[in-house]
């Protein structure tokens, strides 16, 4: 598929992100793709993949594009922090490479532009831009990205962390730049993915609330707490 019938491919659509973190039971490429099979088969568009083995993997055995991202670091820009993360991810055969889409420095020094530009250069990917605000969507439009994601909104110092997903964020950075949003971060029910889709998001990508049972688990473990009434949680 061209760049343009992979993001027309999600219009409307779900998109599952299956990732383990380090030390989990369930953190290995294989594992991670047969989540991936089994939420492609529930309907998924495409499906959110961590790490060079997993995409290659799931590449090999998935007929839908494959959102990739490579988690390196734990502060500041950790995904797809440079330029050589996002060509590995490329090379490893991703449709869509998702970077960090803030205005924070990134670690090779290049800029977000400047990055779109080289990776560009050498791949024909679909480029989608990690966001955490409105101002951080905006810079990544002039980059050049094909898709605006609210990933990181709540997770910088621009927002606040919202309860549920940033209905907010998506219906302004819609608005404001007119181009696809994946809605993302914290959608953790089927009345929140109806709500970001209905505030103009382009596609919806979940993952905690469908891929992680250890905190699927946690959720009612709580809600199953001494004190608590029936009905809460």
């Amino acid at each position: 598929m061209s760049r343009a019938e992979v993001v027309d491919a999600l219009r409307g659509g779900l998109v599952v992100s299956c990732q383990a973190y380090p030390g989990e039971a369930m953190r290995d490429p294989r594992t991670m793709v047969q989540v991936a099979q089994a939420a492609v088969a529930g309907g998924a568009r495409a499906v959110r993949l961590q790490g060079v083995e997993d995409v290659r993997l799931g590449v090999a055995m998935l007929d839908v594009p494959v959102v990739a991202i490579w988690k390196d670091g734990d502060r500041g820009v950790v995904i797809t922090p440079t330029l050589d993360h996002a060509r590995a991810l490329a090379v490893a055969g991703a449709r869509v490479v998702a970077l960090d889409g803030t205005r924070r420095p990134r670690p090779d020094g290049r800029t977000l532009a400047e990055t779109v530009r080289a990776l560009r250069a050498e791949h024909d990917v679909v480029v989608m831009a990690d966001c955490g605000s409105l101002g951080d969507a905006l810079a990544a439009a002039d980059a050049g990205v094909d898709l605006l994601g609210t990933t990181l909104a709540g997770y910088t110092d621009e927002r606040e962390r919202t309860d549920g997903p940033d209905v907010g964020l998506v219906a302004e950075v819609v608005a404001a730049t007119g181009m696809p949003v994946v809605a993302e971060g914290r959608i953790h029910t089927p009345a929140h993915a109806a709500a970001v889709l209905a505030a103009g998001a382009h596609a919806v990508c979940v993952g905690t609330a469908i891929t992680h049972p250890t905190t699927i688990t946690g959720w009612f473990v709580a809600a199953l707490a001494p004190g608590r009434r029936p009905g809460e949680g």
